[in-house]
């Protein structure tokens, strides 16, 4: 089920529409963990740190009416429910990957080093930064 566009005739562009969607501090990051692998409540819980229960809760409902998430419900007891992407939700992980490369490409870029702009300005600043060994998500 498609929700109704929250700000019909209001997008100026595609990305003010896709915006609308992820939205929200925490919405990308669901993405990510969902695009690993279907997870229960709990577990996206843990693999979204800083989320409280409440937004993850909200969030989840807003991505799922937005036909982004899929909720399953299990008729069990204790009851179990699992959230995964739908097509249109791995779509819209793919359209993020150059994102988040490109985040990865410039995390370790300071704003500080002046002329980092300008052509020649990586010789003149010196070697560049290795990056960390922990992965950067996203």
């Amino acid at each position: 089920m498609t929700r109704i566009v929250r700000r019909p005739g209001a997008f100026v562009c595609g990305i003010d529409a896709a915006m609308d969607v992820i939205g929200g501090k925490w919405k990308v990051l669901i993405l990510w963990a969902l695009n690993e692998k279907t997870c229960r409540f709990g577990e996206l819980r843990r693999a979204v740190p800083g989320v409280t229960e409440k937004v993850l809760s909200s969030h989840l409902k807003e991505l799922e009416d937005d036909g982004i998430v899929h909720r399953e419900v299990y008729a069990e007891v204790p009851p179990r429910v699992e959230y995964s992407l739908t097509p249109l939700g791995l779509s819209l992980n793919a359209a993020l990957e150059p994102l988040g490369a490109w985040g990865r490409d410039h995390i370790y870029r300071g704003a500080e080093e002046p002329g980092a702009e300008e052509p020649g300005a990586e010789a003149a600043a010196g070697p560049a930064v290795e990056p960390a060994a922990e992965p950067v998500r996203g």
